[in-house]
């Protein structure tokens, strides 16, 4: 990673004027690409924040912009970053001056690999204080993710059976987590080194490389699934389908099977899209959605309110030990490289989590 420091004589503690440590995607580079950035922020606009990062995660998002292959990501360069968890350290001319010194999270998409970031204040979620930021971290777009997709999409229910791929995933430890203690069965798809692993969250593991996997499946749950999430899409989104019971629910939730694919990155999902609605046109008594975390957002206030109340239900569950959080590893942002080669090697269980950079001399 190469450093572009941009000089700056005001100090960081003037809560209105801020250097910001920010890690940017240049364009479609390997990890060590990425360049570490420093930039002024400007003070705190009407109904803004600044929130300094004390935790930031690497995503499968994130594993996707670099591709230049995630539906929906901006022109490079820009930062990265879809979560963050931190503390407010300065508010707008409008805004409660006690919410500084506060513990928040915030769902950014982009921007969140940064040391400081300038956000809307609407947007904050409140963090319990007693929890870990880089725990809090790992279930804010992991946990909204799985809790809508498990409550809001497949609307699971006590003594159901689900499947889910990639148990061992940020998305989808959390997933096996939360179903487990609603009450559901859980069959997880995962490599054998983590197998312990996925039994210790309370699925019943299923190694995804096996060439007959629909049929270890099959033996395990012979009337079918009640839901599958599937986030690898590609050809194996067909048994993923074909695995429901009947009333049974697909939510598919990204393509990780074409992440490599060249040619137009839209190109996947809209193909998926295609694939889904084709099935649900067919009277076979099975349902396939595909999951948008921001959908609706155009109404403003009510998807706040929903991410709200869904992330604080998650928070809440974390706080009280249902959730375990899983940190597969914490590096601090100036080593966002060697984090982004961690969590694509696909060795790890849980999520790889950004913290502040050491302070500069």
């Amino acid at each position: 990673m190469s450093v572009h420091a941009t000089p700056n004589p005001t100090s960081e503690v003037d809560p209105t004027t801020v250097t910001a440590t920010e890690v940017v995607l240049p364009g479609i580079v390997e990890p060590d690409g990425l360049h570490v950035h420093r930039r002024r922020l400007p003070p705190p606009g009407t109904g803004q924040v600044h929130l300094t990062m004390e935790a930031t995660g690497v995503s499968f998002a994130e594993q996707q912009m670099r591709r230049g292959k995630y539906f929906d990501q901006p022109p490079f360069p820009f930062v990265p970053g879809y979560d963050v968890v931190g503390t407010v350290t300065a508010v707008g001319p409008d805004l409660d001056p006690t919410l500084v010194g506060r513990r928040f999270a915030v769902l950014t998409k982009t921007g969140g690999w940064a040391s400081t970031l300038l956000v809307d204040a609407a947007d904050l979620v409140p963090v319990p204080a007693a929890l870990d930021p880089a725990e809090a971290e790992t279930v804010v777009v992991n946990g909204i993710t799985a809790f809508q997709m498990l409550h809001r999409k497949a609307h699971i229910r006590a003594g159901q059976t689900v499947l889910v791929h990639g148990a061992n995933g940020g998305v989808g430890s959390t997933l096996v987590q939360l179903a487990r203690h609603a009450g559901v069965r859980v069959i997880g798809t995962a490599s054998p080194r983590h197998t312990d692993a996925v039994q210790a969250l309370g699925a019943e593991p299923v190694d995804y490389n096996d060439p007959d996997l629909p049929g270890r499946v099959r033996e395990l749950a012979p009337g079918g699934v009640d839901a599958v999430f599937d986030h690898v899409g590609g050809p194996g989104l067909v048994d993923s389908f074909s695995l429901l019971a009947r009333g049974g629910t697909l939510v598919s939730y990204g393509s990780a099977a074409t992440k490599d694919d060249a040619g137009n990155s839209r190109l996947p999902i809209l193909t998926l899209f295609a694939r889904l609605l084709i099935w649900n046109l067919l009277p076979n008594g099975r349902h396939a959605s595909f999951f948008n975390i921001w959908a609706g957002r155009r109404r403003r206030e009510r998807f706040q309110a929903r991410l709200r109340s869904d992330l604080t239900a998650v928070f809440n569950l974390l706080a009280a030990g249902v959730l375990t959080a899983q940190v597969a590893a914490r590096l601090p942002l100036d080593q966002a490289a060697a984090a982004l080669r961690l969590a694509e090697s696909r060795t790890v269980v849980g999520k790889v989590v950004l913290l502040p950079p050491a302070p500069t001399a």
